[in-house]
């Protein structure tokens, strides 16, 4: 059974933040990009599952947390994962990627402050 890594949880925080913004995010871009038409509309569809997503987002992001900082790292004293460079990177890493997470999650309700 494959483990569930530091990597892996970010990378899914990410596509369920992507998908709890989908419904504001993607026509907001398309629009500013000079895109339109009445097929953008349809882009709301994915509302009703917003709350899954962002649910889904703060799930992958606490399973990251967790593995940094409450975890010890099993790796043999000679890799890569053995150095502290390497896990402040990763918690550097961790916390832009969290700070991205929750400006993406809040577009939609920061979005109709800028129309």
């Amino acid at each position: 059974m494959p483990t569930f890594n530091f990597k892996n949880s970010l990378v899914a925080g990410a596509l369920a933040a992507i998908g709890a913004s989908v419904c504001c995010v993607v026509p907001l871009v398309l629009l500013m990009m000079g895109i339109g038409g009445a097929w953008i509309a349809s882009l709301t569809a994915l509302e009703p599952l917003r709350p899954w997503f962002i649910a889904a987002t703060f799930l992958f992001v606490g399973l990251a947390f967790r593995r940094l900082y409450f975890q010890q790292p099993a790796c043999e004293p000679g890799d890569a994962c053995a150095r502290s460079s390497v896990l402040k990177r990763q918690r550097l890493i961790f916390w832009i990627v969290a700070l991205v997470l929750l400006a993406l999650l809040s577009v939609p309700w920061l979005a109709p402050l800028f129309l």
